[in-house]
């Protein structure tokens, strides 16, 4: 039999192998370091990181593909289609991921490219250039959202309609309001109610709403004497109007929508009825098959029953994201995982949720990521 001196020798032989490699991919390991002032969270394989007041990008490696020398932005919306735009001297303009200017620094504002286009803005007009910076829709409208489902919204006279991809207009500017095409309808306003138009431009709902959302699985929420309900896209009442409009959200997520009524929230089903009932001091929208809810000033995840899938013990739970959810508990954030196992120990003063296999986390006043 082999000495117990030979045993202890192939032992540290596979540590001196392999721990350090288990403990380079083992969850939470820091990919980028605690250095900077505001993040926002991994899209396209690039992230964007506040340093000394100026934003740039970095890679999952944590390396500056974007030199943190550029002012702010519109921090939600991150990288779109390959090009980050971003302002200098006050000019907007779009870099490449090898932080090469791809679009000079021209104009006044911009969003995000959406569907190949992007809007941006002189002298307080607006009109859409595509990736090589070539103005294929003239800069005229006094206002524009970017394209959705090939049509964007535009304002010329304090009237909105729609345009197509050339420019053409396919809904006539006459409407008081407008928001983006969802799931083939687009809300409009006229008269001060609101209603739903598809993309020819024919109003497949009446303007007979005080305020709507967009479509999302079918569903729409709807405020009618001040009270949500919900719609389905021939305008049928799933959900007669009774709860609460003053919260955000109000879309069908996985097949529930949330809602509140005197305080108290639950869940819908698509077909209107309670499924959950109405008994959360607050409730988000499901994620991965998992809630994140509050009952008796502590956070818990429920499944689509309404059971909780382990006991609700947390100061504050987020969304699950990439099969991890945050939690608060002893006032710092960590992970865990559907059943409830601490994968990521309780270390950060705050967290952003797991996308695209990495998540922001702030220790000592700086963010950084980690790696799930």
């Amino acid at each position: 039999m082999p000495s117990s001196l030979f045993r202890y020798a192939v032992a540290f032989l596979i540590s001196a192998l392999f721990l350090p490699v288990l403990a380079q991919n083992a969850p939470g390991k820091v990919v980028v370091p605690f250095k900077y002032e505001d993040i926002n969270s991994f899209q396209e394989g690039m992230a964007l990181v506040k340093l000394n007041e100026k934003w740039g990008y970095v890679d999952a490696s944590g390396r500056e593909v974007i030199s943190c020398k550029y002012e702010s932005y519109f921090t939600s919306f991150g990288i779109a289609e390959d090009l980050a735009c971003l302002t200098e001297d006050g000019w907007f303009g779009f870099l490449d991921k090898s932080g090469k200017v791809a679009i000079p620094f021209d104009y006044h504002d911009s969003w995000p490219f959406s569907e190949g286009l992007a809007a941006v803005c002189l002298d307080d007009q607006w009109g859409f250039i595509d990736k090589t910076g070539r103005e294929v829709v003239p800069i005229k409208y006094d206002l524009v959202f970017p394209f959705s489902e090939g049509l964007a919204a535009v304002m010329l006279d304090d009237k909105w309609g729609f345009i197509d991809k050339t420019g053409r207009e396919i809904v006539p500017l006459k409407y008081e309001d407008t928001d983006s095409f969802s799931e083939g309808l687009a809300p409009v306003s006229m008269n001060d109610k609101w209603g739903f138009i598809d993309t020819t431009g024919r109003e497949v709902i009446p303007c007979m709403y005080e305020l709507v959302e967009g479509f999302n699985e079918g569903l729409a929420a709807v405020m009618l004497d001040k009270r949500l309900g919900y719609i389905d896209k021939t305008g049928a009442v799933i959900a007669r109007p009774k709860y609460n409009y003053d919260f955000p959200g109000g879309k069908y997520v996985g097949g529930m929508a949330v809602v509140c009524l005197n305080g108290k929230w639950g869940f819908l089903d698509k077909q209107g009825r309670e499924a959950i009932p109405l008994i959360y001091s607050k409730a988000n929208d499901f994620h991965e098959g998992l809630s994140a809810v509050q009952l008796d000033g502590k956070w818990g995840f429920i499944d689509k029953t309404g059971k909780f899938m382990f006991p609700a013990r947390y100061e504050k739970a987020y969304s699950f994201g990439d099969g991890l959810a945050a939690v608060k508990i002893g006032g710092k954030w960590g992970f865990i995982d559907n059943t409830g196992r601490e994968v990521i120990a309780p270390t950060y003063d705050d967290v952003l949720s797991f996308a695209g296999g990495f998540a922001g986390v702030k220790l000592n006043g700086k963010w950084g990521f980690i790696a799930k």
